[in-house]
């Protein structure tokens, strides 16, 4: 037996971050690109583009930059901000499991 959880975080706004949000925006910081970070989710770009818009809306500062034209093309790019708060969300999910699984084997079913 193991023990099956998910967190987030969410604001008056609504969901700040979630696991797949995480995912998400790691794929942006990767790719240079939310339309490449979706297609690698199997994601439409409309979706992808909903959760990170609703995040933004929900956080204190964006969580990307999109960078319009020039010789390369545009892109989007991780903020400081977004990559601090995947970091503190990574390390409260880890946290979590290792609460749940100590409290888990506490009770010996």
């Amino acid at each position: 037996m193991r023990i099956k959880s998910k967190i987030w975080i969410e604001t008056d706004e609504g969901i700040l971050i979630s696991e797949g949000r995480v995912k998400l925006l790691k794929l942006i910081a990767e790719t240079g690109s939310l339309n490449k970070a979706a297609k690698i989710m199997e994601l439409s770009y409309q979706k992808a583009w909903k959760l990170i818009d609703a995040s933004n809306k929900a956080a204190k500062q964006p969580l990307i930059e999109t960078q319009v034209g020039g010789n390369k093309g545009g892109g989007t790019v991780l903020t400081p901000y977004g990559q601090a708060l995947i970091d503190t969300f990574e390390k409260i999910n880890s946290n979590c499991w290792t609460f749940l699984d100590s409290e888990f084997k506490k009770h010996k079913l």
